[in-house]
């Protein structure tokens, strides 16, 4: 009778600690939909945006064919 009690003691702490992790994840996560003027950025783009990659460091990058 034991065994079944720590089964269902381990099997409830490990369930909770689902429910907590999944309710945690969630409140630090959004929905992509559900920010604001979302068609507006699709349309326009991000204007904050710098693009990173202006300069193309293959041109930088020497190869040596020994």
């Amino acid at each position: 009778m034991s065994k079944k009690k720590l089964f269902f003691l381990f099997a409830l702490i490990f369930f909770g600690a689902m429910i907590y992790i999944t309710y945690d994840i969630s409140m630090r996560t959004t929905f992509p939909g559900s920010k604001p003027q979302l068609k507006e950025r699709l349309l326009h783009g991000d204007k904050q945006q710098n693009d990173t990659a202006a300069v193309d460091s293959l041109d930088k990058v020497q190869f040596n064919d020994d």
